[in-house]
Order: structure tokens, then C-alpha cells, then sequence
């Protein structure tokens, strides 16, 4: 097996036989220089390693790529090794500090209100229809409208900033079928547009304060260089292609699970009161993020294999939240399963900030279109993926009520 099989349309539309057979394999499966760590134990086991680290971003992103194509791909991987995903403490410290009190479970109760007014306006929209794409219509839309109104995006540059996100994470997911110089350009030119429209709107909270984010962020960095304003500018991004691409994936790919299991969607139904454990149940199930990547830099053993430093390790997670020794039936959706030590959001001090705005946001789209819409179906037989191994969506999800 090598790692081409990460980009066939197979594996893009269940990945987890492949997963499977990877951790099946051993404890760590090499593919060159890249080692797949696949087990739940192993993954926790170096969570906490200081030998395992970011990295550079170029090492993962670029690696085997040609000069041209880096130099188009540039923008975005230079952005990107400035947010606090790409780097390690003490500068993920400082800068996750900062984020974090946007995100905190008290903050985050006060955004259920505005979301619930939002669930309904979307689903509002689309009832006369009896259909709807429901990615297009309102996975996507839902976790976009509140962390742009968080940041203070207005709300017709939305689309905009879409086509920006589609872009980077096309490029973000790595292989490419054909020439990768396109969507390296892509990504790059997208990158240098968005990143001049955040440093404007920067400028203009600079003279204008208001209650977001982006203003909270700016009066900090202006305390002192806690901040500084490529930092500013990256940590805004990170939160604006993050903050909704995954809770679009999470509602998506929940729900498509929901509806693949009828009597558990029933369940739900009958038991409204296990959805905050449905919400971690899909996310072990089927999560949006599949893995990570880190750099050893000094040699590190895991699992009986020595892996030599500078390297990658992808620790990936969506095999993990499948790993029979760790979930009695794992390949079964089990919407009240107890313990659920899913990995869906990360862990240690990489942990998903926004896991808490996630599971809300989920937790109420989910509930508002089961109560909404008691004929719930697919209205397709065959489903478009991303072709992103990194992030695991679909392209759209047609269902009628």
C-alpha cells in the first residue's frame, strides 16, 4: 500500500476500509519518508511528546513539489506558518491565549440564541421547496454567518470569503491528479487577496473600534508586540477558513450518517436528550478532520518503531476513532455510546479551539431538522466527496423532507 491510495476516488468515498487495513499492518505503517501512526493508544501515548512538533509547514505541505510550484503555493504556506495550528510553544501559547477567550463555554452560550434565529431563517428558506443541497443551503452557511459575524465580516463579502477557503484547502489537501500548479496559484492568489482585505479591515478597526473580534485582537496587538500584524492577519484567517469548514463537514457528514441508519435517526428522535452524545458519536463516526501531521526532531520510537527525525508522522485520527481496541464495534453507529475518547477535535495543547461554538452549532441543526422535518431523506443514490484526505466533506447533500 502506498500513499497514492489517499487520493483515489475509492478512498475518498470510504476511507476506512483502508484505514483498517493501515492499522491492521502494525503499529506504524512507512511509506518513505512518511510513517502513518493509526492506533488510539499510540496516539495519545504521544500526544504530549515534546520530540513531536509542528514543523515547518513546507515540509508537509510542499515536500517533492517543484520550485514552481512553491513559489505560486508561497502566500498560503508562508500565512499559514504564522497561525497557531503551524507552530509550537511558547508562540502557540501567546497566540491561542488570545483566541481563546472568544471560544470559552460561557462565550459560546451566549451565541445559542443568535444560532437557533439562524437555523430557523435557513431552514425557513428552503421548506417551500421540500428540498434543499444541504451542505450548500445550510451546513455551510450556518457556521459562516457566526464567525464572520464573531470577527465582524460583513455579511456580503460571505461568498467571497468562500471561494477563498475553497481554494486554500483544495490546495491544503496535498496530492493532486493532475498538474498541481493550477490549484497552487489558486490557493496563492486567494491567500494575497484575502490576507489585503483583513490588513484593511484591521485599518479600519484601528480607527474605529466595534464589539468583534477582529477589534478585540487589534487592541491587544497594540498593547505591546504580543501580536504582531502578520500574526494578527493569519490568526483572523485561521479563524475564518477554520471556524466554518469543519462544522460544515461535521453537519454534513453527521447527518448523511443519520440518514444511513434509520432506526438510530429514530432514536434520536425518540430520545432527543442523547444529542449532545450523538454530536460526539458522529464526530468519532465520521469526523471531518482525518489526520495531522508532525516532525520528529530527534528520533522517536512509537509503538516498537523507531522513526528518525525529520520525518513525517501523520497520526491519523479518523483511524483511530475506529480502533477496536479502543471502541467495542467501531465500524457501528451507536448514538449513546459511553466512553466515547474520540480524537475528533485533536488533543493536547492542539486541542480544536472551537470545539465548544462546533458541538453547539451541531447540536442545533441537527436538533431543529429532525423536529422540523419528520420525512427526512436522501435525495440522491450517489454522493460527491471532496478529494481532500485531510478534511473529509462532501461536495453537496441533496435531501427532501
Amino acid at each position: 500500500m502506498t500513499t497514492t491510495t489517499l487520493y483515489s476516488p475509492a478512498f475518498f468515498a470510504d476511507p476506512y476500509p483502508t484505514y483498517h487495513a493501515l492499522r491492521d499492518h502494525g503499529p506504524v505503517y512507512q511509506d518513505g519518508h512518511t510513517w502513518f501512526v493509526t492506533r488510539h493508544a499510540h496516539i495519545k501515548a504521544v500526544a504530549h511528546d515534546p520530540r513531536l512538533r509542528k514543523g515547518p509547514v513546507t515540509q508537509a505541505l510542499v515536500a517533492g513539489l517543484t520550485p514552481a510550484v512553491r513559489e505560486a503555493a508561497a502566500p498560503f504556506s508562508d500565512s499559514i506558518a504564522r497561525n497557531m495550528l503551524r507552530v509550537d510553544p511558547p508562540d502557540h501559547t501567546r497566540l491561542r491565549g488570545l483566541a481563546s477567550k472568544a471560544f470559552t463555554p460561557r462565550t459560546v452560550e451566549t451565541l445559542r440564541p443568535r444560532i437557533e434565529r439562524l437555523v430557523g431563517e435557513l431552514l425557513d428558506a428552503v421548506a417551500p421547496a421540500g428540498r434543499m443541497d444541504a451542505i450548500r443551503d445550510f451546513a455551510y452557511p450556518l457556521p459562516a454567518i457566526v464567525i464572520m459575524e464573531m470577527l465582524g465580516i460583513p455579511p456580503e463579502d460571505r461568498d467571497t470569503f468562500k471561494t477563498w477557503s475553497d481554494d486554500q484547502m483544495a490546495f491544503l489537501g496535498g496530492r493532486f491528479p493532475g498538474d498541481p500548479l493550477a490549484p497552487a496559484r489558486r490557493a496563492g492568489d486567494s491567500t494575497l487577496v484575502m490576507n489585503d482585505y483583513l490588513r484593511g479591515l484591521i485599518a479600519e478597526r484601528r480607527r474605529a473600534p466595534r464589539p468583534d473580534l477582529i477589534s478585540a485582537m487589534v487592541a491587544v496587538e497594540e498593547q505591546g508586540d504580543r501580536l504582531s500584524e502578520p500574526e494578527l492577519v493569519a490568526t483572523a484567517a485561521l479563524l475564518l477558513v477554520a471556524g466554518h469548514e469543519t462544522t460544515t463537514n461535521l453537519i454534513g457528514n453527521g447527518l448523511l450518517a443519520l440518514l444511513r441508519h434509520p432506526q438510530e435517526l429514530q432514536r434520536l428522535r425518540d430520545e432527543p436528550s442523547i444529542l449532545p452524545l450523538a454530536v460526539e458519536e458522529l464526530l468519532r463516526y465520521d469526523g471531518p478532520v482525518q489526520f495531522v501531521n508532525r516532525i520528529p526532531f530527534e528520533e522517536i520510537e512509537i509503538g516498537g518503531v523507531t522513526i528518525p527525525a525529520g520525518d513525517t508522522v501523520m497520526l491519523v485520527i479518523a483511524a483511530a476513532n475506529r480502533d477496536p481496541a479502543r471502541f467495542p464495534d467501531p465500524d457501528r453507529l451507536d448514538l449513546a455510546r459511553r466512553p466515547n475518547d474520540h480524537l475528533g477535535f485533536g488533543f493536547d495543547r492542539h486541542f480544536c479551539l472551537g470545539a465548544h461554538l462546533a458541538r453547539v452549532e451541531t447540536e442545533i441543526a441537527l436538533g431543529a431538522l429532525l423536529t422540523r422535518f419528520p420525512d427526512l431523506a436522501l435525495a440522491a443514490e450517489t454522493l460527491a466527496w471532496q478529494p481532500n484526505p485531510l478534511i473529509r466533506g462532501l461536495r453537496a447533500l441533496p435531501i427532501r423532507f
